[in-house]
């Protein structure tokens, strides 16, 4: 079984038990690795109407056959469960080198259920693991913690808390923190030299060669190691893609804002994760004296925490971003909770807090203090830490006020600018999420021939439904094999590094059968939770057309896409749900077989 361990480890901390679950290799060849074989180990734990935060509810780590190869760019991992923030799929992303050790420590992955009985840790090294006590870590930071026990993953409350590794990496998104943290589960710290075997090392090595080459030559990974994520700014806000004034404004001075901004203010490095040869990651030295380093910020952390706030003061965001990271929390959902707060107040409708005083637009200062009140659940900070959407429901609001999609908050990528997002945003397994896939990439240029996806008009709807679904299922399969979405490598190049590592014989074809499969696998379980046709839908409020920049006048066609996307999927346009013929020619008989049970 190349490119795998074969075998999980089985975590129940009610029971305080350790245990391995082997793999099969026909579930490793449907099912690939990462997010989607997590989903694969999950689905049949999935009841309706479960609570995320009980005990048995499961979570997840899983790596990919790529991870712990020489291939760059694949030091990443997957953290799965079911989201505690939005009640249906949840999964998150996250590289550093704790990938390389976690697969290293003789595993593909973790599987955990349970709820200790008092604080601990998971410990791995070569095959073996224990739970030890974790006391004295408990309500500690995450740079304390790591400090502490060095190297670990770790992650703690609000709901949209996030999971941490290697300083300041995060599994951001879908509060899968507080579902780790419900577990009174700390940390998962791993280590180990474990190898598992190559089918063809010489393919490999030139492979990993080739690879290089064609990063380092990308004109995209040339501007991520200059400056960042934060390259994008300029771009986007020219692009009307940044969002701005809790997503009614999109012109905004994107130069204060920007990746050389940041520079100017500030010593700025960059990092990379194990194996990369770009190092998107930023870190700010000397930021102050009683924050010396911080690690970030990154695009979407400074646009969430910037001009969805009106908030242009660098120092702000640096501080914010660095504390977000100090309690794990998602930047992006805490800054679309703090600009709707900021949208609330200005209507007069934000419960008064005595420790915050007023909340108007811009205040660097308040956003910092809602950070820490957040974080310690304190005041309006419990509130806004159960994300927008609860928000909303807790003040009696209009649903479609809340900046969010099946209650995940909408990442810092504006629909109306590219309106293939809209749909990727409507229909994604977890929700508001621009990784799944990131169809701005293809109306910039960027096609997948062996899939037929070709750019098109940025405002266009027709034929916008089956590409976006496509180049959701492809976007999956990073997740699955693991690979950073940033790497620019091609299709044909990601099979032949498939094949060579595992010895399988897989064809592009193969390949996008496996992202199809992966996505109506979640969309499944999305199903069993009570998702219906009708949570396929974007807010007004992100959605509204704007009356500025260079979408003025612009609104995506929802349905015309919507139709088009579950045409070529063949989902059920009256439930939502995958129709039974396209789940078993998907291979996913014991699925239809659940979903249309009589």
């Amino acid at each position: 079984m190349q490119g795998y361990h074969g075998k999980f480890l089985k975590v129940d901390l009610s029971a305080g038990t350790l245990g391995e679950i082997p793999l099969a290799e026909s579930d490793l060849r449907a099912y690939i690795g990462g997010a989607t074989l997590a989903a694969a180990l999950i689905y049949g734990q999935v009841r309706a109407g479960m609570d995320p935060l009980a005990p048995e509810s499961p979570l997840v780590f899983a790596t990919g056959p790529l991870t712990g190869s020489s291939i760059p760019m694949v030091s990443r991992y997957a953290v799965c469960g079911i989201s505690p923030q939005t009640g249906y799929w949840g999964e998150a992303t996250s590289g550093g080198s704790f990938p390389f050790r976690l697969k290293g420590a003789g595993y593909d992955g973790l599987l955990i259920t349970g709820r200790a009985e008092s604080p601990v840790y998971l410990h791995i090294d070569r095959g073996s693991a224990e739970l030890r006590d974790a006391g004295r870590l408990w309500g500690r930071d995450i740079y304390e913690t790591q400090r502490l026990l060095k190297d670990e993953s770790l992650g703690e409350k609000p709901s949209i808390a996030c999971i941490m590794n290697d300083r300041g990496r995060a599994a951001g998104r879908c509060g899968l923190g507080a579902l780790m943290g419900s577990k009174n589960l700390k940390a998962v710290a791993a280590s180990g030299g474990s190898k598992t075997e190559t089918a063809d090392r010489d393919t490999v090595k030139a492979l990993a060669q080739e690879a290089q080459a064609v990063i380092k030559g990308h004109l995209v990974s040339l501007a991520l190691k200059e400056y960042g994520t934060l390259f994008y700014m300029d771009m986007a806000m020219a692009l009307g893609d940044a969002p701005a004034r809790y997503f009614s404004r999109s012109v905004f001075p994107a130069d204060k804002l920007s990746g050389q901004a940041l520079r100017q203010a500030y010593t700025v490095e960059n990092y990379s994760c194990l194996g990369c040869p770009i190092g998107c990651g930023r870190e700010v030295k000397h930021f102050r004296q009683d924050i010396p380093r911080v690690d970030g910020p990154e695009y979407e952390t400074v646009g969430a925490l910037g001009p969805l706030c009106l908030n242009y003061d660098l120092e702000s965001i640096v501080e914010a971003n660095h504390l977000c990271n100090a309690y794990g929390m998602d930047t992006i959902s805490t800054g679309v909770s703090i600009a709707y707060a900021m949208h609330l107040a200005g209507q007069g409708a934000l419960p008064s807090d005595p420790e915050l005083g007023e909340l108007t637009w811009g205040d660097g200062r308040a956003i910092v203090k809602l950070v820490r009140m957040i974080a310690e659940r304190r005041g309006l900070g419990r509130l806004l830490g159960e994300g927008a959407l609860a928000m909303a429901q807790a003040l009696g609001r209009d649903p479609d006020e809340a900046a969010q999609v099946k209650g995940l908050e909408m990442p810092m990528h504006d629909a109306r600018a590219f309106h293939g997002m809209a749909v990727s945003y409507a229909t994604g397994p977890r929700g508001a999420c621009h990784l799944k896939g990131d169809y701005y990439n293809v109306d910039m240029g960027v096609a997948v021939a062996e899939f037929d996806i070709r750019p098109g008009m940025r405002f266009g709807s027709q034929n916008k439904g089956e590409s976006a679904a496509k180049y959701q299922g492809l976007k999956d399969l990073y997740d699955a094999l693991t690979i950073c979405k940033f790497s620019p490598l091609g299709v044909t190049q990601l099979v032949k590094i498939v094949n060579a590592i595992t010895g399988w014989e897989m064809t592009p074809a193969d390949l996008l059968a496996a992202g199809l499969r992966s996505l109506n696998l979640k969309r499944a379980i999305n199903n069993k939770l009570g998702l219906t046709r009708r949570d396929d839908r974007l807010p007004r409020v992100c959605l509204r057309a704007l009356e500025e920049g260079s979408t003025a006048g612009r609104e995506p066609a929802m349905e015309t896409m919507l139709q088009d996307y579950y045409q070529f999927m063949g989902w059920d346009w009256e439930t939502g749900r995958p129709g039974r013929a396209r789940l078993l020619e998907l291979g996913l008989g014991h699925v239809a077989e659940d979903l249309y049970q009589q």
